[in-house]
């Protein structure tokens, strides 16, 4: 993901009363170029209008880090002790190799 410079991000903000103006198609189509653009009102930032494309990958993008961050949380716990191999997991429930022969399965 790129970084914002200062300059792109002045260039993003937009006024609220262009809304009141009747500028919202404009501003879509904007949006649309640009991927983002800031509503400002009163000096303040109000809200940000994103994209569809973007908004899915940064969603994307935090489902990524949560994801990295569990399995990092659970590798840091993990005990090797805890673990079996197949062969024993195998053995445990009483599946032999054969039986795994006659099983179909179809991978998505």
């Amino acid at each position: 993901m790129e970084q914002m410079s200062v300059t792109s991000i002045m260039n993003s903000m937009i006024p609220i009363s262009r809304f009141n103006k009747g500028e919202a198609n404009k501003i879509f189509d904007e949006v649309d170029k640009t991927g983002t653009k800031i509503v400002v009102k009163n000096n303040q930032p109000a809200c940000v209008l994103l994209s569809p494309h973007r908004y899915e990958f940064l969603m994307e993008l935090l489902s990524d880090f949560i994801l990295e961050e569990e399995a990092g949380l659970r590798m840091a716990a993990y005990d090797k002790s805890d673990s079996m191999t197949h062969e024993q997991v195998m053995a445990k429930y009483g599946i032999s190799r054969e039986d795994l022969n006659d099983i179909d399965v179809a991978i998505d």
